[in-house]
């Protein structure tokens, strides 16, 4: 891990904390929600994937599919768990 990769930044930090928060229900659209309400700032899905997929690759979070529903025209919620690395890093 290079020296930029060992620090978080503050919008890394509250998405992490979003997560352990919301715990197993922890998701796109649920993160954020939880994230405009304690924060008091409309993030954008895309920036919040992005910062998703940069923890998931620094071995802070990991992610799984959910099962697919119909309400979501087949498509699987993709769900988000901090890894133990990510709870000593915050």
């Amino acid at each position: 891990m290079n020296e930029k990769e060992k620090y978080l930044g503050e919008f890394e930090q509250m998405v992490l904390l979003a997560i352990v928060r919301l715990k197993q229900d922890a998701y796109g659209a649920t993160i954020r929600q939880l994230l405009a309400e304690t924060i008091q700032r409309d993030v954008s899905i895309g920036a919040l994937y992005t910062t998703l997929d940069r923890l998931e690759k620094k071995g802070l979070l990991t992610s799984m599919l959910g099962e697919s529903t119909s309400e979501r025209g087949g498509r699987a919620k993709k769900y988000f768990n901090v890894t133990a690395d990510g709870v000593f890093r915050h």
